[in-house]
């Protein structure tokens, strides 16, 4: 169903977005039980970079909650036996860590700097021996559980040991503990020739083509490609009810929290914060990879959520974030009927 005023609002962001610029965008919003979709065709294909962390969080809540694994495992527990998790303060890294952010990883593993920085494919070479050799040399930069510092390695290490412990690969482990409990049939790591034919082109801020990236062993920092009907699916589960296979796990995730300041807090797979200028609570996470730039915001209390999935690298997190506010203030009578929040 489509309302008028989020179908206006949603519209003039895409415009606003594709005017100008090399490369496809398209723009998703919810609210309520209304949805709209503007810009390139719905099935087109982007890389999602980072927002591909928020699967790879709710993967592991859903492992959680089956017994699979703990939130609180100690990280070597799902580690090769020669290979020993670093540790710092008496304190070792714990899954929950990875999934926050507070692991006291570094950004990036051992050996992808600077060499791999330099290729226009930067982390094809990161395979799972990399990772493995390169988690043996590395000091943790804090105590972990008790400092928010962004990791990619964190979280492609989280999805790497997940996937490794459940006996599968990053990208089916998704398939099974997420995607299909949504119908998520455009959300993968590795395209068929089908999904393949409608990757968009990436592109450059100013409009060079960017070859497509690779994440291999790091896939679950940032692997996965979708559309924006498949990520809306992703928000209206989250803005609930959920489908009882994922209720549980999403309500695991909502109730775990690291705070970063007195405004923004993070979850497994989500930054939560306060919107400038606004008391309203919005949890989000955005995307980059050389080619393209991502967006998925979600608003819990207001039954709203944005997806803003762009073919060049230009950052959508500011428009996106107006759009969603947007959206907020028309009130609670403009996408009639909301969906309540999950618990």
């Amino acid at each position: 169903m489509i309302n008028s005023l989020l179908d206006d609002l949603s519209g003039r962001t895409a415009q606003r977005l594709g005017a100008g610029q090399r490369g496809v965008v398209v723009v998703g919003a919810l609210h309520g039980r209304q949805s709209a979709v503007h810009g390139a065709d719905p099935g087109t294909q982007f890389e999602i970079g980072s927002i591909t962390k928020t699967f790879t969080a709710l993967a592991l809540a859903q492992l959680a909650v089956r017994g699979v694994v703990g939130l609180d495992q100690p990280l070597s527990d799902l580690l090769p036996r020669d290979i020993t998790a670093p540790q710092r303060g008496g304190e070792v890294i714990r899954l929950r860590h990875l999934a926050s952010h507070t692991s006291g990883l570094p950004r990036l593993p051992k050996g992808t700097l600077p060499r791999g920085l330099l290729r226009a494919d930067p982390y094809a070479g990161c395979t799972g021996e990399l990772l493995m050799d390169g988690l043996r040399r590395t000091r943790l930069r804090s105590v972990p559980g008790t400092r928010f510092c962004y990791s990619n390695l964190g979280a492609g290490l989280l999805g790497f040991v997940l996937a490794r412990h459940t006996e599968t690969d990053y990208d089916s482990l998704v398939q099974a503990e997420i995607c299909r409990h949504l119908g998520m049939t455009d959300t993968r790591v590795v395209l068929d020739l089908e999904g393949a034919a409608r990757l968009a082109p990436g592109h450059s801020r100013t409009g060079r083509p960017r070859p497509p990236w690779h994440l291999a062993a790091l896939a679950g920092a940032g692997g996965l490609h979708s559309t924006v009907p498949d990520l809306l699916r992703l928000a209206r589960a989250h803005l609930g009810p959920a489908p009882e296979e994922l209720a549980e796990a999403i309500a695991l995730n909502r109730t775990t929290a690291h705070r970063i300041n007195a405004r923004a807090a993070i979850h497994p797979g989500w930054i939560a914060a306060n919107m400038p200028r606004t008391q309203h609570r919005v949890m989000f996470h955005s995307g980059g990879t050389g080619g393209y730039r991502s967006l998925l915001a979600i608003a819990p209390e207001h039954g709203a959520a944005v997806v803003i999935l762009n073919a060049n690298n230009r950052p959508v997190d500011r428009p996106g974030l107006k759009l969603l506010g947007q959206i907020i203030d028309s009130g609670p009578g403009f996408g009639s009927d909301p969906v309540p929040a999950a618990a």
